[in-house]
């Protein structure tokens, strides 16, 4: 797909002239996974030039900000990295030292990728866009930063990441609280150290999953307030030796193509089984391997776990028997239980001690959708029936996830259109990855998209990928502006929308449909076709000459046709699942996976 020859005198003179005046041919906001892969392949595929803006001091994207206790990837290390698409060398070369890698070795990774392709030298840190005006009279993108200075590039490619805006709540008295508090969104670089102290932790989601274990080990006491119970899996986490990583690296070309074929983007995948096609007895010993080896295996089971809420109840009762087995107080433990929305419909964060964390005696859980929090005190916390005294209160709340931080750049597109108001009452894009009235705007893992339901560098790779090829298209024809026509973007949310209602998601007030954020639109912002049916779909849309998409030069669109390839090619590939078509060779690497890397 990319040509291995690299004109280098090009794109040593692209960069530099754009750097001396200010003009690029592409402008990337983010400097994570996918700001990075993206500069890559912009640069040194592409051969054009580009500035990255980045608000941090160095890459890392989200591993930059949370650096809370326990920070983590919940995917398992030897695939959440960059694959063989960037560089089979890399992949021989970096050993992981734990089945899920701590934030600072993966801030530590993306340094060394930094590094490697001298990434920093096109990055401009400590730099946020404040704003971006697409000019019709040009064709190019005017951004501006909260430095005052301003660039202008053809191509603005946004690569913030799903979740880098934090939810703060706006508890009464908050600003009055004369202890410290943080959010785990945006911890301090240097740590904090709770010895002695009594803490707060404010949610359970996923971050407080992994921070309350080890918060609990140096406060003096610590409540963990929880309005809603989550269905928490098995992580199964352990340090990697030698001979793992000799294991995967023996067929991580096969693992990695594996991935992008799967409905999450995982090296495993979803049996065409039911959950009630087999007994009880083999339903449990499928549940039970599966939580033994952790991760998120469990919800992939059963091919009905998110369609059919009888399925999906067998699952949720599994779980609720782990967690009485682990937590000692049997009322303690009912609270634990979700009873409110079906397994799998709100993110399930994959714990490690977290429950085992409640027979602490230094540790209590707060109901507070019995007693909601009333105000946060100058020393504490009150809610409906109890006031408590702490000295720190952490904000695990999450994020305004998905469009957030892409509302916050600021863009305007065709007659000053604002992407925040086009969208006032849901996102509105085709293929998650561009948006009509905005030409030659990308988001990389945008709303409707896979994006969070999917394991996130391989839905990174497919998009700048994906993007790289269109940008070489455009050359090719002589082109230089692309934008979605309206018809094909009305027709993908549509689709989008019907693939989503025949899921159980809408059951759950979860940050996935946007329930976490008062005011936002309810939707269900992750595209739920698979990370695998995404993918062909993609590739039949460009491959039928970028179906759905106008394009033509200097701003002006004025070619394109929309033949509805996308859900053609979504029917074919649930005719083709109807009729039992599958891949055997994904069951033979999920086995040698597990293998590897099954909990010890």
């Amino acid at each position: 797909m990319f040509s291995a020859e690299r004109d280098q005198a090009h794109q040593a003179g692209s960069q530099a002239a754009g750097a001396a005046t200010g003009e690029f041919d592409a402008v990337v906001v983010g400097a994570g996974f996918s700001g990075m892969y993206m500069l890559h392949r912009i640069r040194d595929t592409l051969g054009l030039s580009a500035r990255v803006f980045e608000a941090g001091d160095d890459v890392g994207g989200t591993w930059y900000w949370n650096r809370y206790p326990g920070a983590r990837c919940d995917s398992e290390s030897y695939f959440y990295s960059f694959s063989d698409r960037l560089s089979e060398d890399l992949l021989q070369e970096w050993t992981w030292s734990e089945r899920f890698a701590a934030q600072p070795e993966i801030l530590t990774y993306l340094g060394h990728v930094a590094d490697r392709y001298d990434l920093r030298k096109d990055i401009q840190f400590n730099t946020r866009v404040i704003g971006a005006d697409y000019d019709e009279t040009t064709g190019r993108w005017a951004v501006r930063t909260d430095d005052g200075d301003q660039v202008t590039a053809r191509f603005l490619i946004s690569a913030v990441g799903c979740l880098s805006t934090t939810n703060l709540p706006d508890f009464p008295g908050r600003d009055g609280f004369r202890g410290d508090w943080y959010h785990t969104g945006a911890w301090p670089h240097d740590g904090v150290d709770f010895t002695g102290k009594r803490v707060a932790v404010i949610g359970t989601g996923a971050t407080a999953v992994q921070a309350v274990p080890e918060i609990a080990e140096q406060a003096t006491r610590l409540y963990v307030f929880q309005r809603t119970a989550n269905f928490d899996i098995a992580g199964g986490n352990r340090p990697m030796d030698a001979e793992d990583g000799k294991k995967i690296k023996s067929y991580y070309r096969e693992i990695w193509q594996t991935t992008r074929e799967t409905g999450f983007g995982f090296p495993y995948d979803t049996p065409g089984r039911t959950a009630r096609s087999v007994s009880d007895q083999e339903r449990q010993r499928i549940f039970v391997e599966a939580w033994e080896r952790g991760g998120f295996r469990l919800g992939t089971t059963f091919s009905d776990l998110l369609s059919d809420i009888e399925a999906n109840d067998t699952a949720a009762q599994f779980v609720r028997a782990r967690i009485r087995e682990q937590v000692k107080d049997p009322d303690v433990a009912e609270l634990l239980s979700p009873r409110d929305h079906p397994f799998f419909t709100k993110r399930p964060p994959l714990e490690n001690g977290y429950y085992q964390t409640f027979n602490r005696e230094n540790v209590t859980l707060v109901d507070v959708r019995k007693a909601p929090i009333q105000e946060i005190t100058a020393t504490g916390i009150r809610t409906g029936d109890a006031e408590y005294e702490v000295d720190t209160i952490v904000y695990a709340t999450g994020f305004d996830a998905m469009t957030g931080t892409l509302f916050k750049l600021g863009i305007r597109g065709r007659q000053g259109l604002d992407l925040a108001e086009k969208w006032a009452e849901g996102p509105r894009s085709y293929l998650g990855i561009a948006t009509h009235g905005f030409p030659n705007l990308f988001m990389i893992t945008g709303p409707q998209s896979p994006s969070v339901m999917s394991n996130m560098p391989v839905s990174i790779e497919q998009h700048v990928d994906w993007i790289t090829d269109c940008l070489r298209h455009l050359r090719s024809k002589g082109l230089d502006t692309i934008e979605p026509l309206l018809a094909a973007e009305d027709d993908w949310v549509d689709h989008h929308n019907e693939v989503g209602a025949a899921t159980l998601l809408p059951m759950a007030n979860s940050w996935w449909v946007g329930a976490n954020v008062p005011g936002k639109p309810r939707h269900i912002y992750p595209y739920m076709g698979g990370v695998g049916t995404y993918r062909r779909i993609c590739d039949e849309v460009a491959a039928r000459d970028y179906d759905g998409f106008g394009s033509g030069s200097s701003g002006s669109t004025s070619s394109g046709e929309f033949a509805g390839v996308a859900r053609a090619k979504h029917a074919a590939i649930a005719a083709e699942v109807a009729a039992g078509v599958t891949k055997p060779e994904h069951a033979e690497i999920a086995a040698k996976v597990a293998g590897s890397v099954a909990a010890g």
